[in-house]
């Protein structure tokens, strides 16, 4: 017979987890850090009892809103290219339903997030239970039901044994390059306190070793003929590329075979912004220098991309006639896209063997000249951007705008930066091993466009499900996974206000982040979106109700006093005197800092030759929305179908 533990649901959790590492390339990481909990009735004497008693070397952090602090877990993993985790445990109901979210956004990513929302009694005795959501048709069915749609494991503990399989398969999903996200395990309440005679070896010390698996010898024979074929292959970086640690690699094989590389909102930064052949973000959000070369080429090779619609401009992106694609992607589903030739593997590993074959041909593109001249065009478009300021001739960037609200803006807040001239500030005050974080809205927009960094990892956008709230959150989990650097997020005010909470945790962790909230009076994104397809103005400026709609005057808010409030260092800021000498201040403090910044509206950057393919009304009264929806078909007519 095996020796035996008799224990708890819940202390068996925590003692397993506390026995898990991971090793990838020789090198063993411990890979669960700590426990992010939110006390309710759910879980504050089963898997607090466990916690409180033994926790182990696993650290306890106290979150304030159960979404904030599953952003916090997620920007945690991915800053450690998913080595390490720190898993979530709410209360059932409504601090369970909050979690739905950031599983959804960690599994859009491929982050490894393992939640452990608390549910309803396995016995049914107290039924309806304090927050239990009773389904008529089904007594099965609880809130946590909500979480299958958005996890990639889903279980649910009735009883104590089944924790063992439920907990193995967890780690089998969390540490799968391929498949990771979130996995949820439901823990019936009453079970988490229940008791079992647990085998001792199911506690031994486990290591999942992430390898790297190079395609198959067909499929990168298949890769190699069609890019030697080509005379303007062009490379898209994804975060495939960043989790690999293929950077280098995917620079060394452009730099060999001529063949410039965009990237993804997930690939910036794996590799180097000052590499001779990045032209930087590519797609809706893209330069024009990845844009245009992207218009012309003939082979497309798309490098641990999922092939987003930002990224392919609503698959308009890529218009040579000819244009054929190759993928490397670990995940078979993600290398299908685009009727591509697939490599599935390891980006690092496929990269190699794929260049041995080219060289073995002595394989290199037709350039001439034209990457080149494309970077140094859109150098000049960087020192223009950095430039803009408002003065006499000042002009927005996005022309459709209500015009009474840059007047009526400037008087309000006194506010006379521009967005790109703001981030310009902040890329020149940062230090290079400096990170920044962003996530929905116009900053990212702004950012794939015009931020440098040659520290690999060194930008963090949460781009793939655009989820406003993310950014504190994440500027804390980026901290916490790198606490010798300087993290700034940059949020919009719409931004902010849907998600901050975690502010007081970073207080209580005695963490130092740089929260630069741009508060241009609203929803600057989407007012935008509106008002390019010939929609009104309404309801995404923070405006007063006027009759019918929110159409008032502009509301202003004092974000700094918010932060303020929390304990943080605050800096308001109108112009760029003010910006620079606090952002210089910043670094002399030791505590959270929280920037204002009032930035005028309709200064971020548009177009640079890209499409996106969105929903639209093909029958209006409004002939500016007929005029939109006209160019809106005629795109749709040019994009690819799959």
């Amino acid at each position: 017979m095996a020796e035996t533990t008799r224990m708890t649901t819940a202390q068996a959790i925590v003692r397993f987890l506390d026995n898990q590492y991971v090793e990838m390339d020789g090198e063993e990481t411990k890979f669960v850090e700590g426990f992010f909990t939110i006390f309710g009735h759910g879980i504050a004497v089963g898997l607090g009892e466990a916690l409180d008693t033994n926790p182990g070397q696993l650290k306890v952090l106290q979150g304030r809103n159960e979404q904030g602090m599953c952003h916090v877990a997620t920007a945690f993993a991915k800053q450690n290219d998913r080595k390490k985790i720190i898993p979530c445990a709410s209360s059932i109901g409504p601090g369970a339903a909050n979690m739905v979210t950031a599983c959804a956004t960690a599994t859009v990513n491929n982050i490894p997030l393992l939640v452990f929302p608390a549910d309803t009694f396995a016995s049914r005795q107290p039924d309806p239970v304090l927050q239990q959501l009773e389904q008529p048709g089904s007594l099965a069915i609880t809130t946590n039901d909500a979480f299958k749609p958005v996890c990639k494991y889903w279980d649910r503990i009735q009883r104590p044994e089944q924790v063992m399989t439920a907990l193995i398969n967890a780690m089998r999903v969390l540490t799968d390059p391929a498949e990771t996200g979130a996995v949820c395990i439901g823990l019936c309440q009453d079970v988490e306190g229940e008791s079992y005679d647990f085998p001792e070896y199911f506690f031994q010390k486990r290591v999942h070793r992430i390898t790297r698996q190079a395609a198959a010898k067909e499929e990168l024979e298949d890769a190699a003929q069609l890019i030697l074929s080509a005379k303007k292959p062009l490379v898209i970086v994804g975060g495939g590329v960043r989790y690999s640690g293929a950077g280098e690699t995917v620079e060394d094989f452009c730099a060999e075979f001529h063949i410039p590389f965009g990237e993804s909102q997930g690939g910036k930064s794996a590799c180097k912004s000052s590499h001779p052949y990045c032209l930087g973000g590519i797609g809706v959000t893209g330069t024009s220098a990845s844009n245009r070369i992207a218009a012309e080429a003939d082979v497309v090779i798309a490098i641990g991309s999922r092939l987003s619609d930002f990224t392919t401009g609503s698959k308009r992106q890529f218009k040579n006639p000819d244009v054929r694609f190759v993928t490397i992607n670990n995940s078979r589903y993600h290398a299908y896209k685009m009727d591509a030739v697939k490599a599935v593997g390891d980006a690092k590993a496929t990269v190699e063997a794929l260049a041995e074959l080219l060289r073995a041909k002595g394989y290199v593109s037709a350039y001439q000249g034209e990457i080149e001249e494309e970077k140094a065009k859109w150098d000049q478009e960087m020192e223009r951007l950095a430039s803009y300021a408002y003065g006499e001739d000042f002009q927005p960037m996005i022309a459709n705008l209500d015009p009474r609200t840059i007047p009526e803006f400037v008087e309000l807040t006194g506010g006379v930066l521009t967005q790109t001239g703001a981030l310009a500030a902040l890329r020149k005050h940062m230090e290079p091993q400096d990170t920044i974080v962003t996530a929905g809205g116009s900053l990212p927009s702004c950012l794939q466009r015009v931020w440098t960094t040659d520290k690999r990892g060194g930008y963090h956008a949460e781009y793939g499900y655009s989820c406003m709230g993310y950014e504190v959150a994440a500027a804390l989990g980026v901290k916490l996974a790198e606490p010798g650097d300087e993290v700034y997020a940059v949020v919009g005010d719409a931004s902010f206000q849907m998600l901050h909470s975690e502010i007081m945790t970073a207080m209580q962790e005695k963490q130092k982040i740089n929260i630069l909230v741009f508060d241009n009076c609203g929803f600057g994104c989407i007012n935008n979106l509106q008002m390019n397809h010939g929609v009104g103005s309404l309801a995404t400026e923070f405006r007063y109700r006027d009759g019918a709609k929110p159409s008032g005057d502009l509301i202003p808010v004092d974000y700094a006093k918010i932060g303020e409030g929390y304990g943080l260092k605050s800096y308001t800021v109108k112009n760029m005197e003010e910006l620079e000498a606090a952002l210089e201040d910043s670094k002399k403090q030791e505590k959270a800092c929280l920037f204002d910044l009032k930035v005028l509206p309709k200064t971020m950057t548009d177009g640079y030759e890209s499409w996106w393919n969105v929903g639209i009304a093909t029958t209006s009264e409004k002939e500016s929305v007929n005029r939109a929806c006209a160019g809106v078909l005629e795109g749709r007519q040019e994009a690819r179908k799959y």
